[in-house]
């Protein structure tokens, strides 16, 4: 192709006077690629270029790539600049196949861990002798899933209306004591602006929390159950203690039974909003954070792990708490130094918010606060 055409549909090289000197041309996998040397700053070229390549069904990112040998192939050490193109989409090309057999094995594992819960599976044996007996588990497997699910259905339904390109919600099936890992969906597109950045991020944390206090008062409706033999305790948010005065239904029951088990489903939906909304990278937290105070995030995210390594030693130290309680902040602590390393999403318009979202963006910080507890569990050995 000739440096001075244009690939494909793409714009020709004159458009870009001024902002990125074209050298080269190219299609590759169906993107469209500009081979060259940016004549400003990269992020307002990216600025500057992304409604040309939007309005013709594209989006634009300038990175660079090693240059090869003509003859050979051969990387070379120099690197060269290249804006490339990646047709925008936000539909589902045919049956999302990954995504449904992922949400069938985690209605299994769910309804697993329900069932151990109601106490009608126990052993591998007991699943073996009668498969059916999980089905006893339906009531927090469709608690859990639900809670999951809406929060993720939350990032979807506002990336689709903001026009980013996300993939529907993967489920992560786990034979653990919720059955599950969670839910997450993959963020193909990119941020236009700090205002979609907001919207979709804070969208998850207040669709599931919704759910989750809707499946607590319906769980503390519900008859106790028979203590299961599952060696762990679980501590109450003050969200969970306001749902349980406010409908006047108790949290302990005497020996021998507990809270029905949907009532942990909500619990769970409580401690996921309050793990997403840790203020750092690409967490929701992180989000929201990046959209109200722009790139001054950094600084919030770097001082995030050195905050869940102190809660960590303050149990550790101080309440004498068990292993696992300091285990689990720690490993939060290393996992936030990855994701802060990682960086945030980076709108590509960095206007400020309004006012309306700010607000609402500290009124869902607020209300994960009263999703945490420092001891979320504990084993009973």
């Amino acid at each position: 192709m000739a440096d001075s055409d244009p690939p494909a549909d793409g714009p020709p090289a004159d458009a870009f006077a001024g902002l990125f000197r074209v050298v080269e041309t190219d299609v590759e996998g169906g993107q469209l690629r500009y081979y060259g040397e940016p004549l400003v700053a990269g992020q307002r070229l990216e600025r500057r270029l992304w409604p040309l390549f939007r309005e013709r069904g594209y989006e634009i990112r300038l990175t660079s790539e090693p240059e090869r040998d003509p003859y050979t192939g051969v990387e070379m050490n120099n690197h060269r600049h290249v804006l490339v193109a990646t047709p925008h989409s936000t539909g589902i090309d045919g049956v999302p196949w990954t995504n449904v057999i992922f949400a069938l094995l985690t209605v299994l594992s769910t309804l697993v861990a329900g069932a151990r819960w109601y106490g009608t599976v126990d052993t591998i044996g007991d699943f073996l002798a009668d498969p059916t007996a999980v089905l006893a588990g339906w009531p927090f497997a469709l608690a859990v899933l639900s809670v999951l699910g809406v929060h993720e259905l939350g990032h979807y339904a506002l990336s689709r209306y903001h026009g980013v390109d996300a993939s529907l919600p993967y489920f992560i099936p786990l034979p653990n004591v919720i059955g599950t890992m969670g839910a997450v969906i993959s963020m193909r597109g990119r941020m236009p602006s700090r205002k979609t950045l907001f919207d979709i991020g804070v969208a998850g944390p207040l669709a599931g929390l919704a759910v989750a206090c809707v499946v607590t008062v319906v769980g503390l409706g519900l008859p106790p159950v028979s203590t299961p033999a599952i060696p762990i305790e679980f501590n109450y948010p003050l969200l969970v203690q306001w749902l349980a005065d406010l409908t006047g239904q108790p949290l302990d029951y005497p020996d021998g039974t507990t809270v029905n088990p949907v009532v942990f489903a909500g619990w769970v939906g409580m401690f996921v909003t309050f793990l997403n909304l840790i203020p750092v990278g690409q967490l929701d937290g992180g989000h929201l954070v990046r959209a109200m105070v722009g790139e001054r995030q950094e600084t919030v995210g770097a001082l995030v792990p050195a905050a869940l390594f102190a809660l960590a030693a303050y149990l550790y130290y101080i309440q004498h708490a068990a292993f696992n309680a300091v285990f689990l902040w720690v490993f939060w602590g290393i996992f936030t130094m990855g994701v802060a390393y990682a960086g945030p999403a980076t709108p590509i318009y960095d206007d400020a918010l309004d006012t309306k979202r700010v607000l609402l963006g500290l009124l869902t910080f607020a209300l994960g606060i009263l999703c945490f507890t420092p001891i979320p569990f504990e084993l009973v050995l």
